[in-house]
């Protein structure tokens, strides 16, 4: 059985998604814990309510990103994940951290990559006038935003959009997106090849 590990900073709602999937699937997997640099992240709860462990490793505890960054490596490492997931961790993690676990660090990004990396992901779509936008889900790479793409949705920029409705369509692309990419980690079915990669169908896919 392969471990899971997940880390939040707020509403958990990509973490619930992986955790309904899983539930519904039956992955065979165990999600070891669910992991947040804020106590006051609502994903907190969202876990507690599938059952799931949780703790909380507060980044403002610790006077630098490198101490913060070892300290959760620490905790990360002794659950022995195979896969561990960012579900809107708002923390950048120093390559010392990816370096660790590397090939395990998989992220969703509200984007289509390596398009708009960093923040204000939706304004700024707006603002460059793309007519498409959307979500990315890659492995995490000591770049920011950058590292092979293992699953992407668009999304259609309508006229009428603000930053908000145009994050609230890609929202429901990465609910859609991140749970298979993340199940295909763990169950070893993602080939690599430098920044390209293949995903091979589940045992279970109909395709």
């Amino acid at each position: 059985m392969k471990n899971l590990v997940l880390l939040i900073s707020g509403r958990g709602s990509n973490l619930q998604s992986i955790l309904q999937a899983e539930r519904e699937a039956a992955w065979g997997v165990c999600v070891r814990g669910v992991i947040s640099n804020r106590a006051d992240a609502a994903g907190l709860d969202v876990a507690r309510a599938f059952g799931v462990p949780t703790q909380v490793i507060a980044h403002a505890d610790f006077p630098n990103r490198e101490a913060f960054d070892q300290a959760l490596a620490e905790v990360i490492a002794a659950l022995e994940p195979d896969v561990i997931a960012l579900c809107g961790f708002m923390r950048v993690l120093g390559a010392a951290f990816v370096d660790r676990f590397a090939g395990r660090l998989v992220n969703i990004h509200p984007s289509l990559l390596p398009a708009f990396t960093g923040l204000r992901t939706h304004a700024r779509a707006l603002e460059e006038g793309v007519k498409w936008h959307g979500a990315t889900v890659h492995l995490v790479s000591s770049a920011l935003d950058h590292g092979p793409i293992l699953a992407q949705a668009a999304v259609p920029v309508l006229d009428a959009d603000t930053a908000e409705t145009l994050a609230a369509r890609v929202l429901l692309e990465e609910h859609r997106i991140y749970p298979p990419a993340v199940r295909a980690l763990l169950e070893g079915r993602v080939q690599i090849d430098g920044l390209r990669t293949r995903i091979r169908p589940a045992s279970d896919s109909p395709l």
